[in-house]
């Protein structure tokens, strides 16, 4: 697997060999990540007893991990590559009121809403990744750029078009059962989508070559390119998948609540990026799995919900969030020099 490649330590002989484990094992991406996830979960466990361990308080976060794990793991794999997409916070109201108003509004089958929703979002890829390639502008400062440039013209056309910037939707049974329906009225069918997602783009980066080049460009892009990697169209692919993502997060979220509002969005943008650093991807690129990034999201979702289930200030949240980043980021790195230096030392 890529991923293992990425961070394996040298090849040792003899006995030392199955010591040798050990170390590639905590260099793993997602090792800081799995110790980080336990901890949150035995805290919350304690301190806010069953509810929290109920059907109920797992769902609360699982449906929490499904929205933002479906946008975190485009995101994580950009990252790997070095680059970042912050267009996320427009796509998906944009690509929610896509559907409202195509299928809302004017009555289109809600199939065809939800392609137009969709592939707005791959649009937006699409001309994010031909910029980054064209010219010489970091994707941070391209997909700015394009983020606001959905926001004003997404409100525009909503007022132009509806004359509101809201408009309401009322799917069909099968569109409902398919992204807006609840397991056991619990379960947001999301998570299963979400699963898929992982399993797909969990082949795509340890399994198929595409994996490889992903790890190449995040190392160092101009070797990638001297070694014939097609630099240019990994790049563009990456960021349709991140439009594709976050527009089928929009997608779900206008079927399940069936309305849909310009405003909204923009917190995904950094709780995506904080289950992808939680999760073990390095801020360089290079580095990381999409375990991990699964495990991260998991933990931030865990966090974000059960706060709610304790006796604690809800308000301190954001402060445990921002302590626990803080502290992924310094445990991801410790692990990876603690495995370094265990492994030299074993050889």
């Amino acid at each position: 697997m890529v991923s293992e490649t990425q961070g394996a330590a040298p090849a040792v002989s003899g006995g030392s060999a199955k010591s040798s484990g050990l170390g590639r094992h905590l260099r793993r991406p997602e090792a800081g990540s799995l110790f980080g996830m336990f901890a949150v979960f035995i805290f919350f466990a304690i301190f806010a007893g069953q509810a929290f361990l109920s059907p109920a308080g797992f769902a609360s976060w699982l449906n929490v991990a499904a929205e933002i794990g479906i946008v975190a793991l485009p995101i994580g794999i950009l990252m790997i590559a070095g680059e970042l997409d912050l267009s996320i916070g427009s796509v998906i109201p944009a690509s929610s009121l896509t559907v409202a108003v195509v299928s809302g509004y004017f009555g289109l089958p809600d199939i065809i809403g939800i392609a137009c929703g969709l592939g707005f979002g791959v649009l937006v890829g699409l001309v994010n990744g031909l910029v980054v390639t064209r010219t010489a502008v970091p994707s941070l400062i391209v997909t700015i750029g394009s983020m606001f440039g959905v926001m004003g013209l997404t409100l525009g056309l909503s007022v132009l078009v509806t004359g509101s910037t809201a408009t309401a939707l009322s799917p069909d049974p099968l569109t409902t059962t398919l992204l807006g329906h609840f397991v056991a009225y619990m379960f947001q069918v999301t998570i299963f989508w979400w699963i898929g997602f992982a399993v797909m783009l969990a082949y795509i980066l340890h399994v198929s070559p595409w994996g490889n080049w992903i790890y190449a460009l995040g190392g160092d892009k101009i070797s990638a390119r001297n070694a014939g990697i097609p630099t240019e169209k990994v790049t563009i692919s990456l960021f349709m998948l991140s439009g594709f993502a976050a527009a089928f997060v929009g997608v779900s979220q206008v079927i399940v609540y069936q309305s849909a509002q310009v405003a909204g969005g923009q917190s995904f943008i950094f709780n995506s990026i904080m289950c992808v650093v939680i999760g073990g991807v390095l801020l360089t690129g290079g580095f990381g799995s999409i375990l991990g990034i699964v495990l991260g999201t998991i933990t931030f979702a865990m966090v974000n919900q059960g706060i709610y289930f304790t006796g604690f200030d809800a308000n301190l949240g954001s402060v445990i969030i921002g302590a626990l980043l803080l502290i992924a980021v310094l445990m991801n790195d410790t692990f990876r020099k603690l495995a370094l230096s265990y492994a030299t030392k074993k050889k």
